[in-house]
């Protein structure tokens, strides 16, 4: 049994927490978060805010960054891998990650998650909870895709997207980077860099840049 760190002791954190310990492979869970009036979530342990760390990276044998937001995520992801920190990978043993497809690290797949054949799944991503990514996909780094999401064949989605709780996908579709997909939405056609798209089918509602 090994013992895991977490980034984040929020509403993501609990469910990462959750998912670590029914995995099996953690015997001890604790967070970082920047919070400093936590001390206890779910009955585990917040040992200090995010810059802490170091003091506790011996402790404990692999690292998850758990933050919602995908910029900031994937900035500490990317700290700690500078560290040489071993930064884990979470699967729900309630999810299906065909053995044809990847899944990167510091990625977490929630209870239900299905990733059908030879997809690629990159670093820091969200699969959450019964979302579903079919076959020939290829998703980027620092993507959240939302419960319920279901994503069809060869679709391309780019870094920083995130796509918003029970949107679709139809198959050969490319979405850019930093995009939001509202709650709902349907996606029927190739979707650009720095937009937020909704509705059904979908359309641009707003453009921005890339610091969003």
């Amino acid at each position: 049994m090994s013992r895991l760190l977490i980034f984040g002791a929020g509403g993501h954190g609990k469910v990462v927490a959750d998912t670590a310990i029914a995995t099996g492979k953690w015997s001890d869970v604790a967070f970082l978060d920047n919070n400093i009036n936590l001390l206890n979530v779910q009955g585990f342990r917040v040992l200090g805010d995010f810059e802490s760390y170091k003091s506790h990276l011996k402790e404990y044998s692999a690292v998850f960054v758990a933050i919602g937001n995908n910029k900031l995520r994937m900035y500490w992801l990317e700290r700690l891998e500078e560290e040489g920190c071993s930064v884990a990978t979470i699967i729900h043993p309630y999810s299906v990650i065909s053995s044809f497809s990847s899944l990167g690290k510091g990625s977490v797949a929630q209870a239900g998650v299905i990733v059908n054949a030879n997809s690629s799944i990159g670093k820091g991503n969200i699969l959450n909870t019964s979302s579903t990514i079919d076959h020939d996909c290829v998703l980027g780094d620092g993507i959240h895709i939302s419960p319920g999401v279901n994503i069809s064949g060869s679709v391309i989605i780019k870094d920083y997207t995130w796509l918003g709780v029970g949107s679709k996908v139809i198959n050969n579709i490319s979405i850019g980077r930093n995009v939001i997909v509202a709650a709902g939405a349907v996606i029927i056609k190739d979707i650009p860099d720095n937009v937020m798209v909704a509705g059904v089918p979908s359309k641009i509602k707003k453009y921005f840049g890339d610091e969003q």
